[in-house]
């Protein structure tokens, strides 16, 4: 089984540049609990999510991740991780991930 530590550094300075980039991430992750994040969400209106940090470990994340990258390069809008998607697409994703992690 091959480990796949180039993804998961580069998820991880992903969201150490994306929480850097602005006060309101650092304030806004007080209330989210030890071993989680928070992300947004959405087209066009953003929704908060509160997630494992073990969703970077998965491939079908990481891929959200270079979504968000390529869109958003390390400024995002929101002020935390924004991930470009719709979000049913990503509350389909995070509940079989969850699924997969029982």
């Amino acid at each position: 089984m091959a480990i796949r530590l180039p993804r998961i550094i580069q998820a991880k300075q992903i969201l150490k540049r994306s929480l850097l980039t602005s006060n309101a991430a650092i304030s806004a992750s007080v209330d989210v609990p030890r071993g989680y994040l928070a992300v947004y969400v959405g087209e066009s209106k953003k929704k908060r999510f509160v997630i494992p940090v073990a969703y970077l470990n998965e491939p079908e994340f990481q891929e959200l991740l270079t979504q968000a990258e390529e869109e958003f390069g390390f400024d995002h809008p929101m002020g935390g991780l924004t991930i470009p998607c719709r979000e049913d697409i990503f509350i389909d994703l995070t509940s079989r991930l969850g699924r997969n992690m029982s």
